[in-house]
């Protein structure tokens, strides 16, 4: 396990060294390190989600005991019967942890009294004006308020915006004789989940903590490093929090590019944007590929733009730059639909009567996540068209509501099945779907993610694909 400074942490004076600590502090740092040493501190995670109940599994693995805590009595009460409702969670695992009693989970909050260290994990959504809502984060903050003991650790892992670890959350932990860094400690360490990465998880992607104090930032540090391999930390919470809006507004920004560029090729035809990135890879440096596709979902890379540019206009700036690329983002479901009626006019057949498939509703590959999906948009958009015969195929997701209405997927698809239907979408590209089946018995495939490239050259023609400038 590895720990790298950027730099000194903030709220400390000029050489700070922990002998210069106020001696409750010292004290109450020394038995947490003890716990820490021995492998006895007790992890109480709010938030049993796609962060916290990974972030629970890891440390139960380490023989670390652990707490979760969930509003949803449903979720606590599957993880007690050892039941597993996260893709990236090793089933057998959690059932061996929970028969261990290392994992515990509950939705009585008075027993956050009982752990040394507490991770908030909660979601962090926006409101329908594109603004940041935090009341999960002021609940969880809240109920650890409520029941908060001296020396307990608390370290914030939700996406959210700068200074909303010493601005939202500290008030509310201090009071007259609860003064962080003397007998609480506070950090923001924000979460690192990819869904269905097969290569990088909780346990060895590198984190960041930023603490209120560089007591804080240490301690927070010393925790993570038990189930972390490598532990980098940077002066406050603020800097840490602008860098997981950073990591994800690159990736927006980028994306948005390549999104824009897919339509201008499609308008000034002859030119593959596809191929175009292709080319462009070859450089050895000064270049890093991304590619289009019908939207981006998920809940980071769509919500982290706004979450920035609320904070910023609260200091009158305005990010013209990471708004207008998220604006682009959003207007692809837009773009997909109008593709999605192109073909649909091309064909004998009015809106009322064609019969639109769409392989994929997941946000990305292999996942049976549906948070912000593009393929969601893309079906409500259709709907809203009055385009009444609209059906979805995707392995991993049994069914999803669109306008109050349940849609459930196809069981199977097979050659019968696709020459049923006017127009096939690919709208994810999972790895299980059979590209050259699909456009082989498709009448029109229009491919959002570029996974035909490979099927054979007969049913090219009857690919449309996304930014190929035809």
């Amino acid at each position: 396990m590895a720990s790298q400074q950027l730099h000194g942490s903030r709220g400390d004076a000029p050489g700070y060294n922990e002998r210069n600590a106020h001696p409750e502090a010292t004290a109450l740092a020394t038995q947490l390190r003890e716990k820490i040493s021995a492998r006895t501190l007790k992890i109480g995670i709010i938030g049993l989600g796609y962060v916290g109940l990974p972030l629970a599994v890891e440390f139960g693995q380490r023989g670390i005991q652990v707490l979760g805590f969930d509003v949803d009595a449903a979720k606590t009460q599957a993880i007690n019967r050892g039941d597993n409702y996260i893709q990236d969670v090793d089933s057998d695992v959690l059932r061996q942890l929970v028969r261990d009693n290392l994992l515990d989970a509950t939705d009585d909050f008075s027993r956050l009294a009982g752990c040394d260290v507490l991770y908030i994990c909660v979601p962090t959504p926006f409101t329908p004006n594109k603004e940041p809502d935090i009341q999960y984060i002021m609940s969880a903050t809240g109920n650890i308020a409520a029941h908060m003991q001296l020396g307990q650790l608390v370290i914030l892992k939700s996406t959210t915006f700068p200074n909303t670890t010493e601005g939202h959350v500290l008030p509310q932990l201090e009071n007259e004789q609860r003064k962080v860094g003397r007998n609480f400690f506070l950090a923001f360490s924000p979460e690192r989940i990819d869904p269905g990465n097969q290569r990088f998880n909780t346990g060895n992607t590198p984190v960041v903590v930023g603490g209120v104090t560089q007591l804080c930032t240490k301690l927070a540090a010393e925790v993570n490093e038990l189930i972390i391999a490598e532990v980098v930390t940077v002066s406050n919470p603020k800097v840490a929090e602008m860098s997981k809006l950073l990591e994800n507004i690159f990736r927006s920004v980028n994306i948005a590019l390549v999104n824009e560029l897919a339509q201008l090729c499609d308008r000034m035809g002859g030119i593959n944007v596809w191929e175009a990135i292709e080319a462009a890879s070859t450089k050895p440096f000064g270049f890093m590929p991304f590619f289009p596709g019908p939207g981006i979902g998920g809940h980071c890379i769509l919500i982290d733009p706004y979450y920035l540019s609320w904070a910023a206009r609260k200091d009158d700036f305005v990010t013209n730059f990471i708004t207008l690329a998220a604006e682009v983002n959003e207007s692809m479901p837009f773009y997909v639909r109008d593709m999605i009626t192109r073909e649909i006019a091309r064909q004998p057949v009015t809106t009322i009567e064609a019969r639109i498939l769409l392989l994929g509703v997941a946000f990305k590959r292999d996942v049976d996540d549906l948070r912000h999906s593009p393929a969601l948009k893309v079906i409500e958009l259709l709907d809203e068209d009055d385009i009444p015969n609209i059906n979805y195929f995707d392995p991993y997701v049994p069914s999803i509501r669109i306008h109050g209405r349940t849609i459930d997927s196809l069981p199977a698809i097979d050659p019968d099945v696709l020459k049923g239907y006017d127009v096939c979408v690919i709208t994810t590209d999972h790895s299980s779907f059979d590209y050259d089946m699909i456009a082989a018995n498709s009448n029109v495939v229009i491919d959002t993610r570029n996974a035909c490239r490979n099927v054979p050259e007969a049913d090219r023609a009857k690919v449309v694909l996304l930014g190929d400038g035809k």
